[in-house]
């Protein structure tokens, strides 16, 4: 594919909006939402919101899916979810959704969605632990999982054990690597891995989601969990 500065331009005047990047923020947490929540979110009205919406579809930054008398909007890839972390890293200030995300920028440091997996303090504290005790292997484009560390991290529950279980079939940077954390500057873990821990952790309770919000929730369960699992005091 042959790249142009038009093509650089068109993707930077989609994000560019206030609107549609409180919009492409909201989408960071990996989920779903409709046109009125995202509206909601940005500050503006339903019609506005699918206006904005729609450039964003057409530019394939997002894809929408109907479902009943709803049509629900997320990112169109790891890859967009990628661009949009590597922007908030450039930018040097800690990603807020809204307004009141923005208030709770000391929690959102601590844990939150990095689209699917674990972004924060906690999760760039993990995947030293990790790291260091030899559970991740890293390589240049990818992190690989060592057969202790595919024991170690079955026991962290469902989804990843199970997926640790199967044959490896997505290419090794899809698969597992470090994810450039935007306020911590060093990695945490991303791919298929990363997003099966931060379920795990969701259904073990460790972590809560807050509702329309990229923020995680540490439970009590979840503090003695990273201090009897790997170690970390919070």
């Amino acid at each position: 594919m042959v790249h142009s500065a038009g093509s650089l331009v068109s993707v930077g005047a989609l994000v560019g909006d206030q609107a549609r990047a409180a919009m492409l923020l909201q989408l960071m947490d990996g989920r779903a939402y409709t046109a009125t929540e995202l509206a909601r979110v940005a500050g503006v009205t339903p019609q506005t919101a699918s206006t904005h919406l729609r450039r964003l579809i057409e530019g394939d930054l997002l894809v929408a899916v109907a479902q009943g008398r709803h049509r629900y909007h997320r990112l169109a890839s790891a890859e967009v979810a990628e661009m949009l972390e590597g922007i908030l890293r450039v930018s040097s200030r800690i990603p807020s959704c809204s307004a009141e995300a923005s208030r709770a920028m000391p929690a959102l440091r601590e844990a939150r969605s990095c689209y699917r997996h674990l972004a924060g303090v906690h999760a760039v504290a993990i995947a030293d632990r990790l790291l260091q005790a030899g559970h991740l292997l890293p390589h240049a484009e990818h992190w690989q999982v060592s057969v202790e560390g595919a024991a170690f991290l079955q026991a962290l529950g469902q989804p990843l054990a199970e997926l640790l279980r199967q044959p490896l079939t997505a290419r090794p940077a899809r698969y597992c690597r470090g994810c450039l954390d935007c306020t911590e500057r060093r990695p945490h873990l991303a791919g298929l891995v990363g997003e099966a821990m931060l379920d795990s952790f969701v259904k073990n309770d460790w972590l809560r989601r807050v509702e329309g919000r990229r923020e995680l929730r540490l439970t009590p369960p979840g503090r003695e969990a990273l201090w009897t699992r790997f170690g970390l005091a919070t």
